[in-house]
C-alpha cells in the first residue's frame, strides 16, 4: 500500500425524474454529461473515473467502454475504468477486445473492473440462467485472464463454446489492467487475492470500518499465493455529495438518494429509506460521504486509516441530481477535499 491515496469518481449515468418538476433527463443528455464529468475530473487531476454497466430504465450506461472511449482523446492523465463490467453476462473475448481498444485510445489508461453484478437484468436480456450465477462468473473470469496472458487462446468450459488455439486481438503493449469488484462476499475477496488481482470494494451501506477483516483477508491470501506485493491494490467506492455549505449538502442530498434507495428497496424487499437511516449513513462512522469538503476529507482519511486502501472513489449522483451539482462535487473533490486528504 502506498502512502498516496488516489481519488476518483464513479457513476452509473443515473436517469431519474427530478423530484421537484417530474422531468427526466434523456439518455442522450446523461451520456454526454458523463463525458463532461470525466473531462473535468481529468482537468482537476483526479486519478480515476469509473462508469458502471447497467441494463435498466434508470441508468444510461449499458456500454461503459463506449462512454470511456469518447472521453479518452479529451483527457490526458485520468485512468478510465468500468465500475463494473458484468462479466457473467458478457463474452470475455469481446470484453477484452473492447478494453484493449480503449487502452490504445487512452494511451494505456484503461482499467477493466469485472464483477458478478448486484443487478440481474443483464442475465435474461442476454439469455443466461441465474441458476448459473456463480459458475458463469468463475468460468468467464478464467477465460478473460487466459486471454490477457496468451495471444493464442485454448480454453474449454461449460458456459460457452470452447476456443481451440485462436488469436484474440488487439494486444496491448502492456498487460490489460483487470481488477475484481466485491460487494462484501468473502469468497470473492479470496478469489481476488488468490489470482493476484486488484480488489475494488463497494461500500454502500453499514459501517466502512467493518470491512477491515475482508481487506486483511485479501492481503493475507494475496501474499500466501506469492504475488508481487507492489501490485497489490485496494480501492473503495461509496456514495456521496459535496457542497461548500455543510448543512445545505445534507439537506440537498436526501431528496436525491431517498427515492433511488427506496425504489431499489421495494424491488429487493428492504424497508423504506428513512431520515434515521440517512443520518447514520452521513455520520463519521457511516458509508455516505456527504457534507462540506472538510468533513468529507475527514471521512476519507478515516476510511484510509481504518482499511488501508489505495484509492477512494466517490459515487455521484445517486438518484436525480442537477448536472451542475454533480460537476460542483467533482470540482470540490479535486480541489478542496484533495488538499485535506492525507
Amino acid at each position: 500500500m502506498s502512502n498516496h491515496l488516489e481519488l476518483g469518481i464513479t457513476t452509473f449515468a443515473e436517469v431519474m425524474p427530478d423530484p421537484k418538476t417530474g422531468k427526466t433527463p434523456t439518455y442522450d443528455e446523461r451520456i454526454r454529461q458523463v463525458v463532461d464529468e470525466i473531462v473535468l475530473a481529468d482537468k482537476l487531476g483526479l486519478e480515476y473515473f469509473g462508469v458502471g454497466e447497467h441494463h435498466r430504465a434508470d441508468f444510461a450506461a449499458s456500454a461503459p467502454h463506449m462512454i470511456l472511449a469518447a472521453a479518452a482523446p479529451l483527457t490526458k492523465q485520468i485512468k478510465l475504468g468500468s465500475a463494473v463490467t458484468v462479466l457473467s453476462s458478457e463474452d470475455p473475448v469481446r470484453v477484452y477486445q473492447n478494453f484493449a481498444t480503449l487502452n490504445a485510445l487512452s494511451n494505456g489508461r484503461a482499467e477493466l473492473l469485472a464483477g458478478r453484478g448486484s443487478f440481474i437484468e443483464s442475465f435474461p436480456l442476454f439469455g443466461y440462467d441465474l441458476r448459473d450465477y456463480d459458475k458463469l462468473f468463475s468460468e468467464k473470469l478464467d477465460l478473460l485472464l487466459n486471454i490477457r496472458d496468451n495471444e493464442i487462446v485454448t480454453w474449454e468450459g461449460e458456459t460457452r463454446e470452447k476456443i481451440d488455439g485462436l488469436g484474440v486481438y488487439p494486444r496491448p503493449s502492456d498487460p490489460l489492467s483487470i481488477a475484481i469488484a466485491v460487494g462484501g462476499t468473502r469468497s470473492s475477496v479470496v478469489r481476488a487475492g488468490r489470482l493476484g488481482l486488484p480488489l475494488f470494494l463497494a461500500i454502500i451501506g453499514g459501517e466502512p470500518a467493518r470491512f477491515r477483516p475482508l481487506v486483511e483477508l485479501y492481503k493475507q491470501v494475496y501474499r500466501e499465493y506469492g504475488h508481487d506485493e507492489s501490485k497489490m491494490f485496494v480501492s473503495v467506492h461509496s456514495h456521496g455529495y459535496i457542497d461548500t455549505d455543510h448543512h445545505k449538502a445534507i439537506m440537498d442530498y436526501f431528496p436525491s438518494i431517498e427515492p433511488a434507495m427506496s425504489k431499489i428497496g421495494r424491488e429487493r424487499g428492504w424497508g423504506p429509506y428513512t431520515m434515521q437511516t440517512y443520518k447514520h449513513a452521513i455520520s463519521m462512522d457511516g458509508a455516505l460521504y456527504v457534507g462540506d469538503p472538510k468533513y468529507v476529507a475527514k471521512k476519507i482519511n478515516k476510511v484510509k486509516k481504518d482499511l488501508g486502501v489505495d484509492r477512494f472513489a466517490l459515487h455521484v449522483p445517486m438518484g436525480y441530481m442537477d448536472h451542475d451539482k454533480v460537476m460542483k462535487t467533482i470540482e470540490l473533490l479535486g480541489t478542496e477535499v484533495r488538499k485535506l486528504v492525507k
